[in-house]
C-alpha cells in the first residue's frame, strides 16, 4: 500500500532520522540477502521477532525485527510510506522527538503481537495437550514431519506462533500513520491506482478496520502480523495523546 501526499508542509525533504532509518533498513535488507545466497543463512531467524517462548527468541529482537523485510515489495513500501509520512513528522517535531516515537511504536507493537500470540496459545492449549505444545516449543522447526493429535489449523498455529517470525517496519509505519492522521485529519491523500482523494483520518479508520478484520483469521492464512500494525497504531495513539495533554509537541 503506498500513498501520495497532495502537498508538502514544510521543512527537509529526507531529515536525519528519516534518513539514518532508511539507510540502516536498506544495509540490513542487503545483509539478509548475502547471508542467504552466499552463506545459506536466514538472518531473519535471529533478528525476526519470535514469540518469547521460542528456542528461536532473544530480547533484542523487539528492536532487531523492525528493521528486517521479506522482500522488496515489502521494503519499498514501508520505507516509502516511511519518507512521506515520517519526513513531515520529524519536520513538525524534531528528530529526537520522532526517533522516540517510531522506536516506541516499533517495540510496543512487536510486544502486543507477542501477546496476541500469547492468548491464542492459551486457547489453544484447552484442546490440545500439553506434551504437544512442549513438542513444538523446544523442537522449533525440527517438528516437521511429526504427528500430533491435533487439528491441523492448530497445528499450523503451533508452527508460526513458535517457529515463525516477524519482521517489518509495519508497525512502527502505523504509528506513523495514526499520528499523521491525528495531526492532519483533514489532509487528502491518494491511494495508488485510486484516483479520488481520501482524507488521512478515514484512511486510517478503514485501515484499522481491515486489519482489525483480517488479524481475526489465522496468522498462517495470510502471512502479514495484522495485531503488529494494530499495536503500532495503538501505541502510536496513547503517545501522541500523552504528549498532547503535555504540551510537548502539538
Amino acid at each position: 500500500m503506498t500513498f501520495q501526499q497532495n502537498n508538502l508542509i514544510g521543512g527537509a525533504m529526507l531529515p536525519d532520522v528519516v534518513k539514518n532509518l532508511l539507510i540502516i533498513n536498506a544495509l540490513f535488507f542487503l545483509a539478509t540477502l548475502v547471508a542467504g545466497s552466499n552463506f545459506q543463512f536466514d538472518l531473519s531467524e535471529l533478528l525476526g521477532l519470535h514469540y518469547f517462548e521460542s528456542k528461536y527468541f532473544y530480547p533484542f529482537q523487539y528492536i532487531s525485527y523492525m528493521f528486517m523485510h521479506g522482500d522488496v515489495g515489502h521494503i519499498f513500501f514501508n520505507m516509502f510510506a516511511l519518507w512521506m509520512f515520517g519526513s513531515m513528522l520529524e519536520n513538525r517535531w524534531g528528530s529526537k522527538n520522532f526517533l522516540i516515537f517510531y522506536m516506541v511504536t516499533g517495540i510496543g507493537a512487536g510486544i502486543i503481537n507477542n501477546l496476541v500470540s500469547f492468548v491464542e496459545l492459551q486457547y489453544i492449549s484447552d484442546s490440545i495437550p500439553r506434551e504437544v505444545i512442549d513438542a513444538f516449543k523446544h523442537q522449533g522447526k525440527n517438528i516437521i514431519g511429526q504427528s500430533f493429535p491435533a487439528t491441523q489449523d492448530q497445528l499450523q498455529n503451533l508452527y508460526f506462533i513458535f517457529s515463525g517470525g516477524t519482521v517489518g517496519a509495519s508497525g512502527a509505519i502505523y504509528g506513523l500513520f495514526v499520528a499523521f492522521a491525528m495531526i492532519y485529519p483533514n489532509m487528502k491523500l491518494y491511494l495508488m491506482f485510486i484516483p479520488i482523494p481520501i482524507k488521512a483520518k478515514y484512511l486510517v479508520i478503514g485501515m484499522v478496520i481491515y486489519d482489525l478484520a483480517a488479524g481475526l483469521q489465522p496468522f498462517y492464512s495470510t502471512g502479514i502480523a495484522h495485531f503488529a500494525h494494530l499495536g503500532g497504531g495503538l501505541i502510536g495513539f496513547l503517545l501522541l495523546t500523552y504528549w498532547k495533554r503535555k504540551g510537548e509537541v502539538f
